[in-house]
């Protein structure tokens, strides 16, 4: 099939699919291309250095490694500091609270800016391409995964005491208000 009958294939899949809104569906094909292609590295990379695959991971490891993937894909997808890291692909809406900011996926006419704009967005999205790295690394490094997991896992836990704080502060105010 040549491109261009390709191209008129994917614009009438894409219409009957989502007839009154734009979905970037050759974008997402591509996003998942790139993952195939990146997860099949990380195959063979284990494959080409022998390290040795544990027939099941330790449970330690799966807290370990969920706390972090949690917290790597917020930090990437919603942090206002790593903002610079979506901004060709997003546009600022508002901020959310905690550091965090909303942004909306830019509509450049590309379907595949448009699909990564919406996995960079998104930390639901983000965290299988997360969880796929830190897994890869818990073969390939496991002492330097577990090191960035664990920073990773600390950092999430203190943001959830900060808030926690922050509520208990804005209750022992409330109630200072009210014995006046």
């Amino acid at each position: 099939m040549t491109e261009g009958g390709l191209k008129q294939k994917v614009a009438r899949l894409r219409q009957a699919y989502a007839p009154h809104e734009h979905r970037p569906l050759g974008g997402y094909l591509a996003a998942m291309g790139t993952y195939a292609g990146v997860t099949a590295s990380i195959a063979g990379l284990v494959r080409a250095t022998g390290c040795p695959v544990p027939e099941r991971p330790a449970p330690a490891d799966v807290v370990l490694l969920s706390i972090a993937t949690h917290k790597l894909s917020r930090l990437l997808s919603k942090e206002a500091v790593t903002s610079p890291l979506r901004a060709p692909f997003t546009r600022y809406d508002h901020p959310i609270g905690s550091g965090e900011v909303m942004e909306q996926v830019r509509d450049s006419g590309s379907a595949t800016k448009h699909a990564i704009g919406e996995l960079l967005s998104c930390p639901f999205c983000l965290a299988v391409w997360v969880a796929t790295g830190l897994t890869g690394g818990l073969v390939l490094a496991p002492r330097l995964t577990r090191l960035v997991a664990t920073a990773l896992t600390a950092v999430a836990a203190s943001d959830f005491l900060q808030m926690g704080y922050a509520v208990a502060q804005r209750a022992a105010e409330g109630g200072h208000h009210d014995e006046k």
